[in-house]
Parts: structure tokens; sequence; C-alpha cells
């Protein structure tokens, strides 16, 4: 597996990033445990969990620590903040409160004694954004913390993150963990040129659209039970986003697409986002280690341009104002 350096930091991650979401869900405590050493055995070396993660807050983050207590020196262990992590009205959000009690509390979760990548995993409309860095920053100063990443922010806020760290030299902000697929494609309109501009790596979750892109839904008939899409209501709510004509176009431009080069349908998804500019390591969830196995087929080939042209024409995307004013101030010379 290649390495790609994680933003401007000095550290180099593997070019997936195992997402651990599944673990204490849909993946027990042993079939979660072979998952990780399967990855592991494979080259990677980028590990992502949330302290919300599982089927009770902290459980995937215990997961993952007892099963990295031989390894943790190989892998690269992101975390994340934000979420509800009991029924207080102070258990959640980005105060300095709850991040230094969450920081804390995944220490102890992931059985380690520093995080290399702590995120926040969305904006905070309720505290100061000041209040957030200035508390991330203290946890890098105290060495609980080596870098610091957001996601789900949109542009400007992530923009004003880096212009507030810049102006008290707080520490950076060194990645961005959004949704990217052929399916949404809605950061190439702000979010992903400012990341390619600033060196700011870009993580992107649901690579495969929740697991539309793998072929497993079709228009029409009701989502198996044991999918994401006809999951819990909060899982379905954002699946129903994807699931309309123009996401059933793209499934079909990926299925033709994967006919063309002999491989999957997700190992063509994928291999997409894998090779697009400014991505540095897509995350990949699985339920089983086979599941894992034949993601990791997305890995090691390029697709043909004419292909790829295809895959890019049908999700294609508007990128809408001031982007198209500038293509056309472009053409006419100005």
């Amino acid at each position: 597996m290649d390495h790609h350096q994680l933003g401007r930091s000095g550290v180099r991650v593997s070019e997936l990033c195992l997402g651990t979401m599944t673990f204490g869900r849909e993946a027990d405590e042993d079939a979660s445990r072979a998952i990780l050493d399967r990855f592991l055995d494979a080259g990677g070396n980028f590990v992502d969990t949330a302290d919300g993660y599982g089927a009770h807050p902290g459980l995937s983050e215990q997961i993952v620590g007892r099963a990295l207590a031989q390894r943790r020196d190989e892998v690269v262990l992101a975390t994340k903040v934000r979420f509800p992590t009991g029924a207080g009205t102070n258990d959640r959000g980005l105060s300095r409160r709850h991040i230094q009690l969450g920081a804390e509390s995944s220490l102890r979760n992931l059985g380690t004694d520093c995080i290399d990548l702590y995120q926040v995993h969305s904006w905070d409309p309720h505290t100061p954004l000041e209040e957030t860095l200035g508390a991330l920053d203290d946890l890098v100063h105290q060495g609980k913390v080596r870098y610091l990443g957001v996601s789900n922010l949109a542009a400007w806020q992530l923009a004003k993150a880096l212009g507030l760290s810049a102006l008290h030299r707080w520490q950076p902000v060194v990645s961005v963990q959004p949704a990217y697929s052929l399916i949404t494609r809605d950061i190439e309109r702000e979010i992903l040129p400012l990341c390619i501009s600033e060196g700011i790596a870009v993580l992107p979750y649901g690579p495969l659209a929740g697991g539309m892109l793998s072929g497993k839904y079709r228009p029409g008939e009701e989502p198996p039970a044991d999918t994401r899409a006809g999951g819990d209501a909060m899982t379905s709510r954002g699946m129903s986003t994807r699931m309309n004509e123009r996401g059933y176009a793209v499934v079909e431009a990926v299925r033709v697409a994967a006919e063309q080069l002999g491989r999957s349908p997700a190992q063509v998804a994928l291999n997409w986002v894998g090779n697009r500019p400014g991505v540095t390591s897509p995350i990949i969830g699985a339920r089983t280690v086979e599941q894992l196995t034949h993601n990791l087929g997305a890995l090691g080939w390029r697709m043909d341009p004419e292909v790829e042209a295809a895959l890019d024409e049908a999700s294609r995307i508007r990128l809408g104002y001031p982007h198209e004013f500038h293509s056309w101030m472009a053409e006419i010379g100005f």
C-alpha cells in the first residue's frame, strides 16, 4: 500500500484509512479485530474512530484500543469529539469542558497516552470557535494530541478556523474529513480547492455513498433490512438523499465502467475517489474481512482515461457561482 503525506505534517499515512464505525455495531469484537489485523497486514497504517461510534459511546474506541495493544506504534490513530457521550446537557459539543473530558476519555478507551489525529466531528454553533481551537491547542501542548483535524465543516468555517489559528499561533488544522463520492461531489465547489490551496489533507468518508455504489440497491425496490438504507431512521434518512434519479444514473455508469475494466462497482468507485486531485486517504469501513479484502482490490491500478471521463460526465455537478463566472471570464481572456 502506498503512503501519502498527512497535509503539511511530517507524518505519512496509507492511501486508505480504515474507518471503524462498524466496530461494536455491525461487527462484534472478534470480527473487528480480524478486520483491523487484515488491514494492517495489507500495509495500512491509518485507523479512524470516534467517541460516538459503536452500540454505545466509546465502544468502538475500546475495541480499537484492545486490538492495537501490541501494535500501537504501527498505527496513525485518529478519533473525534463533538457528539453526545452521555445524558448530561454538557456531554456534547465543542466547549473547552467537553473537549478536555472527551480527550481524556478517548485516551482511556484507546489505551494510549497520545492521540495522533484529534478531530472535531462537526461544527458546533453554540460554542465560539476561539474556545474550541484554544482547547485543542492546549491538548497538543500537553502532549495528549499530536495533530488536529476537522470533519463536516463548510468551507467558510474551515477558512475561519485556519485564520484564527494563524492569528493566535495555535496548532493548525492538518486534515479535513468530508463526504465525497461519485454521487456526493459537493466538496469540489469550495472545500476541495481550499484544501489544495492550503495543503490540507483530505480524508473522504462515504466513498461508496453508504454502499449505494457497490450496487446493492436497485430503483423501485425496498432496500434490504441489513443495509444502511434499510436500517435505523438516522442512517436511512441519509441514504434517501442519494437514492434518486441522479444517484441511480451514477450507479449505472459505475456498473458499465466495472464491466469494461473487469472490476467490481465498489472497486471502481473507490479507485475513482482515491485518485482524485487533492485526496490523501479515503476512509473505508467493513463488516467482514471478506468485504475489506474485496475493497482493497481498488488499489494498485488506474482506470483508463476514457472510462474515467465517462464517470466524471455521468456524475458531474454544477459548480455554480462564482466558479462558472470565473471560468467564463477565463474563456474570454480576462
